[in-house]
């Protein structure tokens, strides 16, 4: 048996047998009793306040109602079977009804007997209804506390299962009543009184039962600091070790092949930001500290060009850079670039990806070994084992994102001493999130798009404005210009009522039988991709059709026509990295965003931002706010090494910023970690941390 008695698995608790113990672990992540105290409430109700019929409204969240079960009867057949209880308060009748559990139901309720039932009013049919709803008897719920009550969300596939809100309840009332002692203080003392904060114990115990609202706002402020302190205090502890330990390759000068470059091969005027942020990577690389930098810009704000600049000074030292894609197409584009850009500069820049094969892999290997491959651009072939450099001093990651921890930390095997790390990356990230996510790397902004760019114009259409799509598309691709259409489905969906790829495609090959058109999607062929993509790159073909696999990779200044068919499906962040796509040449570029007529409240906010700003920061800040930090592109791969259990990233900036500065002051007290009233604060991140990993050391 566990020394500590929030380490004793569920399975003491009663009514929780291995089946219910795996489901609580698989689906809700509960295995010890500590687990199911963190496991904090959704909402708290009221529990002293009872609805009648008559004062039900279809907005309600959720209501409690008093009164007795008149009848039951079963409707339906198979599957579509369920048993309506009919429920009279005294003032009117609603339906109480099930769709599984039938027997259980039927079993366990009783008609003409007194009960308390809780749950979200529905209307149907003219009649008020609650689905599955959470029944007390009148007895049990009187030997139970009034005032706020803790509801519990339950995945739904786990409530199939028995497992509810009333349940969790008496769990977490049960751990508490075999809790003598206080829960033990996780913060210094010293900082619970400077910062006014309610104790832990109270704190938890509170967030289950509080007396107050009041009282549950201090708890919940408490724990949301207790969340972000430790994950601030861990990530600058890292980030601190890692400067100590990792010593930096020193690049000392600035040499010939910059100077050149900058010189003679500059293809346009280096805006400001650009010209900040190769001082700030230079800065980095000449202090004899492993450079780790996060380089956010918008769709063509210049990152590529400052991350060439950033290498020519790794080859003025004496060293091989290289940039990893996650794409074959993103790193031919690249290679393509830097290409055009050096021009007939003496540095050997070479792809490897899976498709490079035989003697010209050989080539590449062997160059590499030797030194004469100075620039290596790929994809994820440039982590194998057998690709080994003479002396890499640069690395750059572009769309990190879409790479794994493991795959990135291979690049550091490459070298003896690890290589400066520049990651790049074009979708924004809201500056909570970067401090939390990435907060253990440096972080410059490319806040500049280069000169002559003209701001895209984003409009929005109903699709029954088919007629001026093509109108538009017609003028533009008369001009000279091409164009994207872009679908979120590759086929027919029985799910989703949504126009596709392929009956798109049709449409527009018979509204504009004079033009070429491409289609790409992601279910075809590698080399049939890249063949259509390059017939569009070219000029051979007008109109690009294709799903977002050209949200990355292709550059084509002449596009300046983006159209996203049934928009509403996609996110902001998609939207906002679709739209950069065109816009990358000096002609005016437009977004056109075709919807469906039924939109949600959250959806015409997402089309209204897209129409009013083109700023990516203030894109990523309403995206992180409409959806929540967990579902932002990336954020799976991030460097928090916990779970966040009550902190909401979108909404609790302030607190982010007051635990960065906290923690930042705890190290500098404590460099050592030595000190007597922070032993208890350690012991807490040791303990959070048993099953993380050392993020700083890959990112």
């Amino acid at each position: 048996m566990p020394t500590n008695i929030l380490d004793y698995p569920v399975t003491y608790l009663p009514n929780v047998g291995a089946t219910r113990a795996k489901q609580l672990r698989d689906g809700m992540g509960i295995s010890t009793y500590g687990d199911l105290i963190q496991y904090y409430p959704s909402k708290h109700i009221d529990r002293s306040r009872f609805y009648y019929t008559h004062e039900l409204t279809t907005d309600m969240p959720y209501v409690q109602m008093r009164g007795q079960i008149l009848s039951f009867e079963v409707e339906g057949q198979g599957r579509k079977r369920r048993i309506v209880g009919h429920f009279s308060d005294g003032h009117g009748i609603i339906d109480l009804v099930w769709f599984n559990g039938l027997q259980y139901v039927e079993r366990t309720y009783k008609i003409l007997t007194e009960y308390v039932v809780f749950g979200k009013p529905t209307l149907f049919r003219e009649r008020f209804n609650i689905t599955h709803p959470e029944i007390e008897p009148i007895e049990r719920f009187n030997r139970t506390p009034m005032g706020l009550r803790p509801y519990y969300s339950v995945p739904e596939k786990i409530q199939k299962r028995g497992i509810n809100t009333r349940m969790m309840e008496q769990w977490v009332a049960t751990v508490f009543r075999v809790i003598h002692e206080p829960l033990p203080e996780t913060l210094p003392e010293y900082l619970v009184r400077e910062l006014r904060l309610m104790p832990r114990d109270e704190a938890i115990r509170a967030m289950h039962y509080p007396q107050s609202a009041e009282h549950l706002s201090r708890a919940s402020y408490r724990l949301k600091f207790e969340e972000l302190f430790f994950i601030q205090l861990n990530i600058l502890r890292y980030s601190r070790e890692r400067s100590r330990r990792y010593v930096g390759h020193v690049f000392a000068k600035v040499g010939a092949l910059f100077h050149d470059f900058y010189d003679h091969h500059l293809p346009f005027p280096l805006t400001e930001a650009q010209k900040r942020v190769i001082r700030e990577i230079r800065e980095d690389m000449r202090k004899g500290r492993q450079m780790n930098r996060l380089l956010q810009g918008d769709v063509g704000s210049g990152k590529t060009l400052v991350a060439l600049m950033s290498q020519l000074i790794a080859l003025d030292n004496g060293f091989q850079a290289c940039i990893m894609a996650p794409t074959e197409i993103l790193a031919e584009q690249h290679l393509d670039t830097y290409r055009r850009f050096l021009g007939d500069m003496p540095i050997r820049v070479e792809l490897l990806t899976s498709s490079v094969k035989g003697k010209r892999r050989e080539a590449i290997l062997s160059g590499l070994k030797t030194g004469e491959v100075h620039i290596l651009i790929g994809t994820h072939a440039i982590i194998e084992d057998n690709v080994l450099f003479r002396n890499l001093g640069m690395v750059v990651i572009d769309e990190q994102h879409r790479f794994g921890v493991a795959q990135r930390a291979k690049l550091w095997s490459k070298n003896q001493t690890p290589p400066h790390v520049l990651v790049m990356t074009a979708t924004p990230i809201p500056r909570t999130l970067a401090m939390t996510v990435y907060g253990d790397l440096d972080v410059s902004v490319i806040d500049q798009l280069p000169p002559g760019r003209k701001p895209i114009m984003t409009i929005h259409h109903y699709e029954n404005r088919r007629q001026e799509l093509y109108s538009g598309l017609r003028q533009q691709i008369s001009l000279g210009r091409q164009a994207y259409i872009v679908y979120p489905l590759i086929k027919e969906s029985e799910k989703m009522d949504l126009q596709n790829l392929e009956e798109g495609y049709r449409e527009f090959c018979e509204a504009f039988p004079d033009l070429r058109i491409s289609m790409v999607h992601g279910k075809m062929k590698q080399v049939d991709k890249d063949r259509e993509m390059s017939r569009f790159v070219s000029g051979e073909t007008h109109i690009m059709m294709a799903t977002t696999v050209i949200e990355v990779g292709v550059n084509v200044p002449n596009a300046s026509v983006m159209a996203i068919m049934n928009a509403e499906r996609f996110g902001l962040a998609q939207l906002h990295q679709l739209r950069g796509r065109v816009g990358r040449g000096a002609d005016q570029s437009y977004c056109i965003l075709v919807t469906s007529f039924k939109l949600s409240q959250d959806t015409r906010r997402r089309i209204q931002i897209m129409t009013e700003t083109n700023d990516g920061f203030e894109i990523a800040e309403e995206d992180m706010k409409l959806r929540g930090p967990g579902d932002l592109e990336g954020t799976q791969q991030s460097g928090i090494p916990f779970d966040l259990h009550i902190a909401n990233l979108a909404r609790d900036g302030q607190v982010v910023q007051l635990a960065r500065d906290v923690a930042s002051r705890v190290l500098d007290s404590d460099p050592k970690y030595d000190r007597p009233e922070h032993q208890a604060m350690w012991q807490a991140l040791s303990d959070l941390n048993r099953h993380s990993v050392d993020w700083s050391a890959i990112s």
